[in-house]
């Protein structure tokens, strides 16, 4: 079929709820991405995260094929090697104990949401509370949305579950003010993503360590920013504060659905058989590709040169505040947001028309998601696209 036809009969026949640019994807190889008419992009939204090797990486490949042809599925009614092996990873490289896994990144933030409750529960805590953030995003299951601090996602879907308390991101007088006898948790994302590329403070972040000591568990959503993304395998190493229950989905797949809830001991220990369960979790294949993934990132220090490049494009795009009314750059390693003093969509059209793929967040927030295998010449190539557009938007 030619791209205007997919495009048609997914008009069709699938659910509109996706605003879809008009580009059909065909393959991708790396950090490129190739359309229906063979032009190609550089890739710098990485499936909204996903992506963290590019496309297609060939340890990555190479395990899905090999594990494709052992096993597909099983279920949890029996014992598997993939997702036994990936545990021992996520285990070791987090310092957490056990895992749940899932299909995505609110299952992951479901799983921690219940685990929290009920480890509550378990400590006496009636009608437990669990504290977010303004601007966060932790997936469009009812759960999730009312964990979220943004009210434009959850317009339509209430009522919505209870049992939790919104504060101001980075607001640590707010948030001391909310604790109480009720507060069964805080579950943040240290650098948020879809909510506007915003970093957590320091302060923030001690204060957390504060109520932590005091017995509060505390659950980091690490589905965007976890990985290898910020520059260090997890967001919360800049820190040096540990969450009790840790989330993770869209880079640890290498482009398949798997999510994972990582616990210290005594949290995970209140999940007990038929506590809760995912009928795909732990997929063979998914778990094998999950675990060429965390090979790959460990073996080719891609934390560590998400770190200095991530620093290099971050110091680019400051450098066009001297040319362009830019409001803000900010963030970390290779999640990055350039802020503009207006809406930015139509600058993402432009850059796509060049061959460049970006997207938009918050509006006016060009968010650059690029794989953590870019090097400094495809940053250059980017960026020289960048310009040309925004030369283009600006005038």
């Amino acid at each position: 079929m030619t791209g205007v036809q997919i495009m048609e009969m997914g008009k069709r026949y699938l659910m509109q709820n996706y605003a879809q640019l008009p580009l059909v994807i065909t393959r991708g190889q790396g950090v490129r991405v190739f359309d229906a008419e063979g032009r190609c992009y550089l890739d710098f939204v990485s499936g909204i995260a996903v992506n963290a090797l590019g496309h297609c990486h060939p340890k990555v490949v190479e395990a899905i094929q090999k594990q494709a042809e052992q096993l597909i599925h099983c279920s949890n009614l029996y014992w598997f090697e993939p997702p036994v092996v990936l545990a021992r990873e996520l285990a070791a490289l987090s310092g957490l104990d056990r895992v749940f896994f899932c299909n995505s990144g609110a299952e992951a933030n479901e799983a921690a949401i219940k685990l929290v409750r009920k480890y509550a529960y378990g400590r006496g805590i009636e009608n437990p509370e669990i504290i977010t953030f303004s601007r966060s995003f932790h997936g469009r299951t009812l759960g999730t949305l009312a964990a979220t601090g943004q009210e434009k996602f959850s317009l339509g879907f209430t009522p919505l579950p209870e049992g939790f308390r919104h504060v101001a991101f980075n607001d640590v007088a707010e948030l001391k003010k909310a604790v109480g006898p009720q507060t069964a948790g805080i579950m943040l994302e240290p650098l948020q993503g879809e909510g506007g590329v915003y970093t957590a403070t320091q302060e923030l972040m001690d204060t957390l360590r504060g109520l932590q000591d005091r017995g509060i568990p505390l659950i980091f959503d690490e589905v965007q920013c976890g990985l290898g993304r910020t520059g260090k395998v997890f967001a919360y190493e800049h820190y040096g504060v540990k969450p009790d229950v840790l989330t993770l989905a869209k880079s640890l797949g290498g482009g398949l659905p798997i999510g994972a809830a990582v616990a210290r001991e005594e949290v995970a220990a209140v999940f007990q058989p038929g506590s809760h369960g995912s009928t795909f979790g732990g997929n063979p294949v998914a778990c094998a590709a999950a675990k060429a993934v965390l090979d790959v990132i460990k073996e080719d220090g891609l934390a560590e040169q998400a770190a200095r490049n991530g620093e290099y494009m971050k110091d680019r795009l400051t450098a066009l505040q001297d040319r362009y009314p830019i409001k803000e750059v900010r963030g970390l390693g290779f999640l990055l947001g350039m802020e503009l003093e207006q809406p930015a969509g139509q600058l993402v059209n432009l850059c796509q028309e060049r061959g460049l793929l970006v997207n938009c967040t918050g509006e006016r927030v060009i968010r650059f998601l690029p794989p953590l295998i870019t090097t400094r010449e495809e940053i250059d190539e980017a960026l020289e696209i960048l310009e040309k557009a925004m030369q283009e938007f600006f005038s």
